[in-house]
C-alpha cells in the first residue's frame, strides 16, 4: 500500500484533514482521528473503484500487456495430459488450450493469454 503514489495521494488527504482540524483549535485527538479516518476511508474508497468489473478480461490476456498475445504458434502434437510442447521466440513452451473441453488437433494456434510460462493457445 505504501509504495502506490496513489494510495499515498488518499493518506495525504487524511492528512490534510488532520491539518484542518487542528487549524480549527481542535484537540489532538480529533486531529489524529481525522486524519485516520479520512486517510482510511479514502484508501478503501480507491481500491473499491479500482478493482477490476467481474467478467473483465484478465490482464494477462491484454495485447497491450504482453505482446505474445495474438501470436500464431504451431502446434504439432498434444499430449495426454492436455499440454503441448512447441517452439516459439527460440524456447521450448508448454501449451495449453483455452477451453479444456475443445477437442485438441493439431495446427496453427493463437496465443489468447500468459499464465506464468505456458501459453494458453485457441484453434485458428
Amino acid at each position: 500500500m505504501v509504495t502506490g503514489t496513489f494510495y499515498l495521494l488518499m493518506l495525504a488527504l487524511g492528512l490534510v484533514s488532520g491539518a484542518l482540524a487542528a487549524h480549527a483549535g481542535a484537540s489532538l485527538i480529533v486531529q489524529i482521528s481525522s486524519a485516520a479516518v479520512v486517510g482510511a476511508a479514502a484508501v478503501v474508497t480507491c481500491y473499491v473503484l479500482k478493482r477490476p468489473a467481474a467478467g473483465a478480461p484478465s490482464v494477462r490476456s491484454l495485447r497491450s500487456v504482453n505482446l505474445d498475445i495474438g501470436e500464431i504458434v504451431q502446434v504439432e502434437v498434444w499430449l495426454p495430459d492436455g499440454s503441448a510442447k512447441v517452439r516459439y521466440r527460440g524456447a521450448q513452451w508448454t501449451v495449453v488450450p483455452a477451453h479444456p473441453q475443445q477437442s485438441l488437433s493439431a495446427g496453427p494456434h493463437r496465443v489468447v493469454e500468459l499464465q506464468g510460462n505456458r501459453l494458453v493457445v485457441e484453434k485458428v
